[in-house]
């Protein structure tokens, strides 16, 4: 069966020319973690649209194609005969609203169709793309929570941490006030973790996307703390993240600096995190990181990430996903996998 989806069109110019190979990439995975026996991702232009189109050998279930609407820039799915297109109706109706993560607006704010690019790939390459209980994401530079409520906006459990106190405060207010016009039941509460023999400060949500499934039990958590990305581990404590995606300061106009300390440089920042990171992941978890080719070398974070215990992944097509975002940053992103211990016999 031959299959073409169409791609978005994207606003920004720049982010538009890497589309292609980013979502290649991410469809990829997406099939591989199906287990479905596929043929070569073909990129075609009619006119301005893009479609990536492949070939299976058996149809794809409608599960599949369930699975397969979640990809970050995919308008439109189609089965391709000769030269006509069958649109595909399935479609993953995602947890809560799409306009989730792309209600609140700030300068700096990573994309929301990248943002979906890294999950939906890290997930796929993970040992838990298709759990029938409900994954949990990490984002220890989690900013105004963009990654947190695509993950939630998708029916995942988020936790974010951020040494910037106005963001974390932004983001708690935005999610208040979104769970609240929604009407959708929520409770919302504060807490803190004691960390190396520090106060830090949690907001956690606890929601349900129905009052059904609130009267059930059946719903998410969204847990955000102000401090610094090396305790990541303490909000883990209880419940241990599937995979962890982070956006890197891009060096431009800010650096990761330890909380009251000056700008420290990539590498040791990286050093002093990446171990809590580790202990945050699920056995068979997947971390993605993107960053700034121009501050801090793909080569240098490989190096980073196997020191710090994680299996680098960079079978094609994940050995090149570097693209041009603005002149001063050539965005790239990895992704590494948290081995499963050998059983002992």
């Amino acid at each position: 069966m031959l299959y073409s989806f169409e791609l978005i069109n994207h606003a920004n110019i720049h982010y538009r020319k890497s589309i292609e190979k980013l979502a290649r990439c991410e469809l990829f995975c997406m099939l591989r973690s199906l287990h479905v026996a596929f043929g070569e991702i073909s990129v075609s232009h009619i006119g301005h649209v893009v479609f990536l189109s492949f070939e299976t050998e058996k149809a794809l279930s409608e599960n599949d194609l369930l699975y397969l609407s979640r990809h970050s820039s995919v308008s439109l799915m189609a089965e391709q005969h000769e030269s006509l297109l069958k649109p595909i109706s399935v479609c993953y109706p995602g947890y809560l609203q799409e306009d989730l993560p792309e209600i609140l607006k700030y300068k700096g704010k990573t994309g929301v169709p990248f943002t979906r690019f890294m999950i939906n790939t890290a997930l796929s390459l993970s040992d838990y793309s298709h759990s029938a209980s409900p994954i949990t994401l990490l984002d220890p530079l989690c900013g105004r929570g963009t990654s947190l409520f695509c993950a939630a906006q998708a029916g995942m459990n988020a936790v974010g941490l951020d040494q910037d106190k106005k963001a974390v405060q932004e983001a708690d207010k935005y999610f208040s006030r979104y769970l609240q016009t929604y009407h959708l039941k929520h409770v919302r509460s504060s807490s803190s973790e004691t960390a190396k023999g520090q106060s830090l400060p949690v907001i956690s949500f606890t929601f349900s996307d129905t009052k059904e499934h609130a009267k059930a039990g059946d719903s998410r958590f969204l847990r955000i703390a102000c401090g610094d990305s090396s305790l990541s581990s303490v909000l883990t404590r209880r419940t241990s993240a599937h995979i962890l995606v982070a956006d890197l300061p891009y060096g431009v106009q800010h650096a990761p600096r330890e909380a009251g300390s000056k700008p420290e440089s990539f590498s040791a920042f990286l050093r002093r995190c990446l171990g809590g990171w580790f202990e945050s992941l699920l056995p068979g978890g997947v971390i993605a990181l993107s960053f700034n080719e121009l501050t801090l070398p793909a080569k240098d974070l490989l190096t980073l990430l196997s020191h710090a215990g994680f299996s680098p992944l960079q079978d094609e097509p994940l050995g090149d996903l570097r693209h041009e975002v603005e002149q001063a940053v050539s965005r790239n992103v990895l992704f590494a996998l948290k081995q499963k211990e050998a059983s002992s016999s």
